[in-house]
């Protein structure tokens, strides 16, 4: 399941934080600041997609998120890989190394990152 973009925003503020209020999370927005209603909607979609997760305290939700942000970013890769190149690592690799702007020095340390994994594997 997928985050929309305003969902991922907030997401993004909470895995800041790691756990929260809402009046907290509110506050943590860059101006203009949404209304607490929109954050409350955007905190029940993501409740119910099994985003986050929430431990009452008194009258007040801390809210917390149910999955890490490697762990979304991860899936979100994959998906990308999935859709966008025929589910093929290389292409990913291909396009990304020809359509970025990398200085040799970053396709250099890309390389030594995956010449570890090779190693380890």
């Amino acid at each position: 399941m997928e985050l929309s973009n305003a969902e991922e925003q907030l997401m993004q503020l909470l895995w800041k934080r790691e756990t929260a209020f809402m009046k907290e999370l509110v506050e943590a927005y860059p101006e203009p600041k949404p209304a607490i209603t929109t954050v409350a909607t955007l905190l029940k979609r993501m409740q119910d997609k099994g985003f986050v997760g929430y431990t009452q305290k008194g009258r007040s939700r801390e809210y917390f998120p149910k999955v890490s942000k490697k762990t979304y970013f991860s899936r979100q890769m994959n998906g990308m890989i999935k859709s966008f190149f025929n589910d093929s690592a290389s292409q990913f690799a291909s396009f990304f190394t020809k359509e970025t702007n990398l200085s040799d020095e970053e396709l250099r340390e890309i390389r030594r990152l995956i010449d570890e994994r090779i190693k380890k594997k």
